[in-house]
């Protein structure tokens, strides 16, 4: 079943407030999806450094790991501690020397990185895991979020939604893809690799490769509803901002609303409810097979 949400914020005055909004939505699809959860928020980012998000199995192997990535990479890390997750601020000239060491700890995954990015996802209630990761202290200008149902493959940290296959780019997916392992045989034959059995990293990893070979990420949704074969809702989230795309049947809820503050995404009414003038907010269904985008200048 599964239940998706995500947030873009049209002004920069209400940032302080992204974390705390897209929490309250995150919460309301608790029961669509009980088995694990996770979001990807677009905050402050620097130049000349990129973000990458681990997770690990405690606060102290974080602190370990940590420590020896920073001998590693030679250089001092800004770090920020949440849960079972560190997000890592370093200069972008190590990122590929990080990424290497990262891949070859086994108790230490990478979930996420970009430059604005923060991505965060664990087993547990959706409810619990959004106070552990103290998603409503976050500030930024978007985000979006999944509650999971697994149907197709383990219940796991990295079973989880978001999955990012790109620099501050992730995915959330609300359905089921039905041609997911052909379409992992293609990607694995361009270089891509896969970590779960998971058809939403599939479909990340497509939509990162159109976009590497040239496309846009208009470009490469439209040409994903002639590649991807399923039904499934999918919110996109990237540096600049978030897109929604329908399948042609599109029978997977799906409601939208927009005032001059805000674009917000949700599986059901209910997610949008407690938003600040959603009584004044333009309601539709997003139509099918069409995509939807927003990005700040």
């Amino acid at each position: 079943m599964c239940g998706i949400v995500g947030l873009f914020l049209k002004q920069p005055k209400l940032e302080p407030e992204l974390g705390a909004m897209l929490s309250d939505m995150l919460v309301v699809m608790n029961d669509r999806g009980p088995d694990s959860a996770g979001f990807a928020v677009y905050g402050d980012g620097e130049r000349g450094r990129v973000k990458l998000t681990i997770s690990g199995t405690s606060e102290a192997a974080l602190r370990e790991a940590i420590a020896g990535l920073a001998r590693a990479v030679g250089e001092s890390l800004s770090v920020t501690l949440r849960h079972t997750h560190a997000v890592i601020s370093l200069s972008a000239i190590n990122e590929q020397k990080a990424r290497r060491w990262i891949a070859a700890r086994a108790d230490i995954g990478l979930v996420g990185a970009g430059k604005r990015m923060e991505l965060y996802k664990e087993v547990g209630l959706p409810e619990r895991l959004a106070q552990q990761f103290r998603l409503a202290e976050m500030a930024g200008s978007h985000g979006i979020g999944h509650t999971r149902m697994a149907t197709e493959s383990a219940v796991t940290t990295r079973g989880a939604h978001p999955f990012s296959t790109g620099l501050d780019q992730c995915l959330v997916h609300n359905g089921s893809l039905s041609n997911h392992n052909g379409v992992r045989r293609v990607l694995q034959h361009e270089g891509l690799s896969f970590e779960t059995e998971n058809d939403t990293e599939v479909a990340a990893g497509y939509l990162s490769w159109k976009i590497r070979e040239g496309a846009s990420l208009k470009e490469a949704l439209t040409q994903s509803l002639v590649d991807l074969d399923g039904f499934y809702t999918f919110v996109v989230g990237t540096e600049s901002g978030f897109a929604v795309l329908r399948d042609p049947i599109a029978c997977k809820p799906a409601v939208m609303a927009e005032t001059d503050d805000y674009v917000a995404f949700g599986s059901e009414y209910r997610a949008l409810a407690m938003l600040p003038g959603i009584d004044k907010a333009h309601i539709f269904e997003p139509a099918p097979a069409t995509v939807y985008a927003w990005e700040r200048g």
